[in-house]
């Protein structure tokens, strides 16, 4: 099988890189913030995806002011202060004890 170079025209490789720029805004912050494990995606993951976008080369000025916001929101997560509920619990903390036996206990 022969496989053949594609090349894309200018307007649709911008069109590509405003559909990345689009997909990086939506799902950066809620992956960064995770769940109870942690973030879904590291910071460093998204770094490097909008540092590609750079590298690219030929970004128009609103990519560019795109790709900026985004460092930006970026450092700004990286600069915060992890929430609270982040940290984890003492493992005393953890579960409370059945009625039943912090009852017998007491008579120990």
């Amino acid at each position: 099988m022969e496989r053949t170079l594609t090349t894309l025209t200018g307007s649709t490789h911008a069109a590509l890189i405003d559909q990345d720029i689009a997909h990086i805004r939506r799902v950066m912050r809620p992956a960064l913030q995770g769940d109870l494990a942690g973030p879904i995606l590291p910071a460093t993951y998204w770094r490097t995806r909008l540092d590609q976008l750079l590298d690219t080369g030929n970004l128009s000025h609103a990519q560019l002011c795109g790709v900026d916001s985004l460092l930006l929101q970026l450092d700004e997560f990286e600069a915060s202060v992890p929430p609270a509920w982040n940290e984890l619990a003492p493992a005393t903390a953890a579960l409370p004890q059945p009625p039943h036996l912090v009852t017998a206990c007491r008579h120990i």
